[in-house]
């Protein structure tokens, strides 16, 4: 894996043309974006979200000035293309569910089913903390980072992945919390 300051030079080098540092920066970030938007919306649409990253990224690049790191500016992009996907699903025809409860996940047990309860489990929590949570807790980002790529103070971010812990705990113990007017 590649550093904070080669992945920024890449994306400066991309920005001034060179498609060999433009390869180089979508390698070194792709997985960190695609696991971003899929802990955040979900993985069945992660590769997708992943695509439109890059698009806008790859637009913004040569006014990309180095203000924060590359990776920062770049899940901010990703944090705008998700909140931008929530608002069309919003705005489309609902279809009716079919029934899950012959195949809920077994949250006690590692590998598929964790991670698949896992995925539910987030989406469960109300979409600022679900960020927060996955920009530092899935993806690794400092706080200061989290808080550049959500555009708040670092405090809020603390106070989000905080809430975001509990409410996982409650959700894993069947206990009930109130939802944020956004949760999903």
């Amino acid at each position: 894996m590649s550093d904070d300051t080669e992945i920024t030079r890449w994306a400066l080098a991309a920005g001034r043309g060179d498609r060999d540092a433009a390869s180089r920066f979508v390698r070194a970030t792709q997985s960190q974006v695609w696991r971003f938007v899929g802990a955040l919306i979900g993985p069945a649409d992660a590769d997708d979200l992943t695509q439109e990253t890059y698009l806008r990224a790859m637009r913004s690049l040569p006014s990309f000035a180095a203000r924060s790191s590359a990776l920062t500016w770049l899940l901010g992009i990703a944090r705008h293309v998700a909140v931008d996907h929530l608002r069309a699903i919003a705005v489309r025809p609902r279809t009716v569910p079919l029934s899950d409860r012959h195949d809920l996940p077994d949250v006690q047990r590692s590998g598929f089913d964790g991670t698949v309860a896992l995925e539910q489990l987030l989406r469960g929590i109300e979409p600022d903390r679900r960020v927060a949570f996955v920009a530092t807790q899935v993806v690794g980002l400092s706080y200061a980072e989290a808080a550049e790529v959500c555009g708040c103070a670092v405090g809020t971010i603390r106070s989000r992945v905080a809430r975001a812990r509990e409410d996982l705990v409650a959700a894993v113990n069947g206990q009930a919390r109130p939802r944020g007017r956004f949760a999903g």
